[in-house]
């Protein structure tokens, strides 16, 4: 397998994509573009999604990127130019609750993420709270991906089930 210069991460929230395109940027040596910096500003204030999608655009029209996640104001752009699509396909315990573990971390540490905001228990509380945001996308982002893999069109996808494919996957892939 050559190596792939331009990668789409999906999955539900907490399936691992950041952590992942980390590992895929410095393994592959590509460049990683956090989709959440690109969309949300301080203050949890979202880009206009117009804005988002220019943006994602922008990096889309590079040779070499990898971005993780694709949301639905600009799927298409990724979809598009990527030559890869590496989709994690976690049952849902294990989304759920590495997004549980990891907010919780959040909320207690007051962690700072993208465009230095926090995660409060007032945002976990709240019907906008990113676990009701996993609960309800779930089963969506299953089905897209498992999609995109059955479309001949598409890019290529792989769709790893565990964490344990997920490392004989990347131990197949060429270095830097």
């Amino acid at each position: 397998m050559s190596a792939p210069r331009r990668i789409l991460v999906y999955g539900v929230y907490g399936s691992g994509k950041s952590t992942l395109a980390a590992r895929l940027a410095e393994h592959l040596g590509l460049p990683w573009y956090p989709v959440d910096d690109l969309l949300w500003q301080p203050g949890w204030v979202e880009v206009p999604v117009a804005e988002q999608r220019s943006r994602i655009e922008e990096i889309c029209r590079r040779d070499r990127w990898i971005i993780d996640g694709a949301y639905h104001g600009w799927r298409d752009v990724p979809m598009a130019r990527a030559d890869l699509v590496v989709g994690l396909d976690y049952p849902r315990w294990r989304s759920f609750g590495r997004l549980l573990r990891r907010t919780a971390r959040r909320v207690v540490t007051g962690e700072v993420i993208c465009n230095g905001n926090r995660e409060s228990l007032g945002s976990v509380l709240s019907p906008d709270s990113i676990l009701v945001w996993h609960v309800t996308a779930f089963g969506r982002a299953r089905r897209r991906m498992r999609a995109w893999r059955a479309d001949p069109s598409a890019p290529p996808v792989v769709l790893l089930r565990s964490p344990a494919d997920l490392d004989v996957w990347l131990t197949g892939l060429p270095r830097r």
